[in-house]
């Protein structure tokens, strides 16, 4: 039997499709013909209301042309692969689309054998497994995590590249709805004594990565997290259970969390000494400077984007603030001489991402355009002459300076940072 004439599927394509499995005699019906035509790959111009659609399955996947990436830097243990910002909608990032950072590579842990140990100055040490852990209340939380050295690669006054994408710029950033059990409601299961100040916290990887955490964000907002997006945590993100420190810098959101020590003094690890500690100007440093400063981003228009014409465009971005909720997001389309605020598009939540747009008309002629965020202690996002001011242009660290793009009088759209120096 042949497909009716204007079915959207021609003579050909569908002699091409059965033919082969008539003769393996695998299509025997008008049914199997069916079956086998509703799984084909998309057809360019063809007429969905006369062709079958593809069938459920087990795990839904994007549209062929909805493909996004993360960015990797490298193949090694030690690594990151970025978040492609300009590509998303909204402000939670896919789970698969989340940025990586490891310092050890990712471990294969099966959730059924892990343990999380909590002991010093407890009254009751424990070993929690993850059963033990799911059994107490569940919260959820929207927030984001950035790395400290997000953008940190991009900027010294020797190399100022313009061929930079918000991906390669500041992918080291991800927002999740989070899930798991609060670090308080396990602290005061164990009983911690006084004079407790610090805690140690351990993760399972090769690195055996470690942060000291102050004991009075872990009371705070501190999760024990173990879903993300609706399922369980992925690999990469620190299953079965990682420990999730809304705005403060990812490294001390430590992953594949195996140990909680209560201490009174912090412990001095490796990556609190060695690394993630940012010297200044002075030849002192900031060593435990958790808090992620309030952010922006234009993640449109931005390299590699080229405006066809001039006229009206809606410039569009990220912010986000480890100190609360952004208040306002302003915007220069004249190298900084000028600004006016932008919208900002709910929700806007404590220490997450936030969609902020701006229409602006382009008359044709070269510009640089610039946002600065504000949040909720009125912090205001600097100037990398102010950043540099302040802290010096040693460290790769806690780079929150204001983000330019310059457009070319053709329409070119490049990373600008270089024409405001």
């Amino acid at each position: 039997m042949s497909p009716k004439e204007g079915s959207g599927l021609s003579r050909r394509a569908w002699l091409a499709t059965t033919s082969g499995v008539i003769a393996a005699g695998l299509l025997k019906t008008q049914a199997d013909a069916v079956s086998l035509v509703a799984q084909e790959a998309p057809v360019v111009g063809q007429d969905h209301t006369k062709v079958p659609g593809r069938f459920v399955s087990e795990l839904g996947q994007r549209a062929p042309g909805e493909r996004p990436r993360r960015l990797p830097r490298t193949q090694a243990l030690s690594s990151s692969s970025r978040t492609p910002l300009q590509d998303l909608h909204g402000i939670i990032t896919p789970a698969d689309l989340h940025f990586e950072r490891h310092h050890g590579g990712v471990p294969n842990i099966i959730a059924e054998e892990h343990e999380l140990m909590v002991h010093g100055m407890v009254d009751r040490p424990t070993v929690f497994r993850m059963a033990d852990l799911k059994r107490y209340p569940q919260s959820s939380r929207i927030h984001f995590v950035e790395c400290s050295g997000n953008g940190g690669g991009v900027y010294n006054r020797d190399r100022m590249p313009t061929d930079v994408t918000p991906q390669a710029l500041d992918g080291l950033l991800s927002t999740s709805e989070w899930s798991g059990v609060m670090l308080s409601t396990i602290l005061r299961e164990v009983g911690v004594r006084p004079g407790a100040s610090w805690l140690l916290a351990e993760g399972g990887d090769s690195a055996v990565m470690s942060r000291s955490v102050p004991l009075d964000k872990a009371m705070d907002d501190a999760m024990l997290a173990y879903g993300q997006n609706g399922e369980a945590i992925r690999p990469e993100q620190g299953y079965p259970v990682r420990l999730l420190l809304p705005g403060w810098e990812g490294n001390a959101n430590v992953k594949w969390l195996r140990r909680i020590e209560v201490t009174d003094q912090p412990t001095m690890t490796r990556e609190e000494t060695s690394r993630y500690t940012d010297p200044l100007k002075d030849g002192t440093a900031r060593q435990f400077s958790f808090v992620m400063d309030a952010k922006s981003i234009i993640t449109f228009p931005s390299y590699p984007y080229v405006l066809p014409e001039p006229g009206w465009w809606e410039i569009k971005g990220l912010a986000w603030t480890g100190r609360g909720r952004i208040t306002r997001v302003d915007i220069s389309t004249d190298r900084g001489v000028t600004w006016v605020p932008a919208e900002l598009q709910v929700p806007i939540l404590s220490k997450a991402t936030v969609r902020f747009r701006h229409l602006w008309e382009w008359d044709g002629r070269e510009t640089v355009i610039l946002s600065r965020a504000v949040d909720e202690t009125g912090y205001v996002q600097p100037t990398i002459q102010q950043l540099w001011e302040a802290r010096g242009e040693r460290t790769n660290y806690h780079q929150n300076h204001q983000r330019a793009w310059r457009i070319g009088a053709d329409g070119v759209v490049t990373f600008g940072l270089g024409e405001l120096l």
